[in-house]
């Protein structure tokens, strides 16, 4: 039960650091555990060959898309200006990252949670809130993992069993958020057919969300790859450009640059 594909621009290890999915995890060096949509994959990459442990229809029906396969990154990384050193180096550096097609409840609570944290952190309260809320499934191998909980079972929970999941001041945002969800104030299904100015407002509504996170939902769950968030170190991305950063350049993908250029200020002086 294995599909083979051949994958240029793409990187496991870049993804996994990436910080946009904290439910992708290493097995070994050229292995990761992914849990997205209810299911588990293991995927194994050497060279271009990215082996998928699932049946030629899931791939199709789930994973094609969460990896974004079907976008060419190289034509991206192509349209870079030549003269623009940091851009340039920031994509070869981390030219095998995608945007992942995520699952949207899961990336709003991720990403509230993401707020004043750190990578390692986030993945730890995350798994935990899995653990904690999430049903329960079982992988090919008769292992039981977790599922991410879903608004309905959160907006149940109390602050306190929240908070037990190391949430900290998230807990109540992450409560109110979810009953926001449950009782119709913002309806999810309607941000897919919305642009990204549209969307945004919506996810604006939701408590705990501002800008930057709202971007990361646009961005990793609706896939608006125009949306740029920026945290600190993308401000520090920003100041490499005194006249300003060329967004109508880039109009339409700078998003994949922003993840480029986030990947190069946490890892340019360690790869």
């Amino acid at each position: 039960m294995t599909v083979k594909k051949q994958v240029e621009d793409f990187d496991l290890g870049q993804i996994c650091r990436s910080g946009q999915c904290f439910r992708m995890e290493p097995l070994s060096e050229d292995t990761y555990a992914v849990t997205a949509y209810g299911k588990y994959l293991e995927v194994k990459q050497r060279g271009m060959e990215v082996c998928f442990s699932c049946t030629e229809r899931e791939f199709e029906e789930i994973w094609r898309d969460y990896f974004d396969l079907n976008t060419d990154y190289g034509s991206v990384k192509r349209s870079i200006d030549p003269e623009d050193a940091y851009l340039q180096a920031a994509a070869r550096l981390g030219g095998g990252i995608r945007i992942l097609r995520q699952e949207l409840w899961e990336m709003i609570v991720t990403f509230i949670i993401s707020q004043r944290n750190n990578i390692p952190r986030i993945r730890k309260c995350v798994a935990a809130l899995c653990r904690e809320f999430g049903e329960k499934g079982v992988d090919f191998r008769g292992k039981a993992y977790d599922m991410f909980p879903t608004s309905l079972v959160l907006a149940q929970a109390s602050e306190e069993t929240l908070r037990g999941c190391g949430l900290g001041y998230r807990a109540p945002y992450i409560q109110k958020t979810a009953r926001m969800v449950r009782d119709g104030q913002v309806n999810l299904d309607d941000l897919f057919s919305m642009d990204y100015a549209g969307a945004k407002v919506q996810l604006l509504k939701l408590c705990g969300v501002g800008e930057k996170v709202a971007d990361c939902i646009s961005l990793f769950a609706l896939h608006n790859i125009e949306a740029f968030p920026v945290d600190t170190h993308i401000q520090d991305t920003l100041k490499r450009y005194p006249d300003g950063f060329p967004f109508e350049q880039y109009a339409g993908f700078a998003g994949i640059l922003q993840q480029y250029a986030f990947y190069y200020e946490l890892f340019g002086t360690e790869e």
